[in-house]
């Protein structure tokens, strides 16, 4: 990684064939925390410009690369940009800039997701004749409020660049494909009471207790796993925030509890908000987000033919991912990427140099 002097912020060159180990830790030390993007952004495209196989389309801090040579299939390689922010705790190894242990690289965005844009940067350079067409995507703001998302910004302004017949998330996923995804709702359960002093409670009515109903009938809720073309989601249903009360002798008047329901891929967000107010019936509820899942679609030729080259049983995905983004278009889209999920925006997020090697290998197996 070099800079080239200039009157503004340097500019900072990627080697695109370096060990695609080495390479992850060059994008981790260019932080990247959702919003702050434009340098990594700056440093990707001006690689991928030099690389003549390659149309490149930038919005914004989102990058379209693609190869057209006229192959009968088409595919994305995605992955996202941006990385929670840097965390607080002193000592900390999962920051800005990578540290190696042996061969395990620490690093913000080692795992979430780091490592996979490492990969699709170095097939992007290395693998100039696939047997595939490849549409490369890389997108800021995945890790925020999804009406920021790069993706979902390139699929309202430059849906003609994301056509493809399969799409592939480099999320981590341990080397291992993962189908479809769960969705996501959100509500705000709402009581109210009486403020009161609190010395004279039984002039008021205290929405807090009144909030006691909804939390506990989410803890005697019985979550389902739904199996979704052979693949096993299982969902979720919890207490994620309350708020309430004003002062410390005050009987509170009001009180929201939210909550946030993991449903399988074979709902809508309309059905999943049904369940959610079935269960909390009476109860004054606000939904206020929800995004659907994605079914695994594996049984596509695509897929399949990929799931069969990585040689691993197919896993679900029950969080949500951008597959969805990409299944609501019309196309089939599967997670798969180097590294523990359960690492992502962890204190000490890490990735085995190993993984993400065996990650690009499988993948140029693929598409060779």
């Amino acid at each position: 990684m070099t800079y080239e002097d200039s009157g503004q912020a340097p500019l900072i060159y990627l080697d695109l064939e370096q060990d695609v180990a080495l390479l992850t830790a060059a994008l981790i030390d260019i932080s990247s925390v959702s919003g702050n993007e434009s340098a990594l952004a700056d440093a990707i495209e001006a690689a991928l410009r030099t690389l003549d196989h390659l149309h490149v389309t930038r919005n914004g801090n989102a990058i379209v690369a693609a190869t057209r040579q006229g192959r009968a299939e088409r595919i994305i390689l995605a992955g996202h940009l941006d990385t929670v922010p840097l965390p607080s705790t002193p000592g900390s190894r999962g920051t800005v800039p990578s540290s190696w242990d042996s061969d395990v690289l620490y690093g913000r965005g080692a795992t979430d997701m780091k490592g996979g844009v490492a990969v699709q940067l170095a097939i992007a350079a290395t693998v100039p004749a696939p047997s595939k067409d490849i549409t490369f995507v890389f997108y800021d703001n995945e890790e925020v409020a999804a009406e920021k998302s790069g993706l979902g910004r390139l699929v309202r302004e430059n849906r003609e660049l994301l056509e493809a017949d399969f799409g592939i998330l480099l999320e981590p996923t341990n080397g291992t494909v993962e189908g479809g995804c769960n969705g996501t709702i959100r509500f705000q359960a709402h009581t109210r009471g009486l403020a009161a002093h609190s010395a004279r409670a039984w002039m008021g009515e205290n929405a807090i207790h009144a909030a006691a109903p909804i939390l506990a009938r989410l803890a005697a809720y019985q979550p389902a796993t739904v199996s979704v073309d052979g693949l096993d989601y299982r969902e979720s249903m919890n207490a994620v925030k309350i708020h309430g009360g004003t002062a410390g002798n005050v009987i509170p008047d009001a009180c929201m509890v939210e909550i946030n329901y993991r449903f399988a891929p074979d709902k809508t967000p309309a059905q999943a908000e049904a369940v959610v107010r079935e269960l909390l019936a009476g109860f004054d509820l606000e939904c206020t987000d929800s995004s659907a899942g994605a079914r695994p679609g594996l049984d596509a030729p695509a897929p399949a033919s990929f799931v069969a080259a990585v040689g691993r049983e197919p896993l679900p995905k029950y969080g949500w991912t951008d597959v969805a983004r990409l299944s609501e278009m019309g196309i089939p889209a599967v997670n798969f990427g180097p590294g523990d999920a359960l690492l992502a925006h962890s204190d000490n997020e890490h990735v085995a140099a190993q993984d993400v090697r065996d990650c690009l290998a499988a993948l140029v197996r693929w598409l060779s």
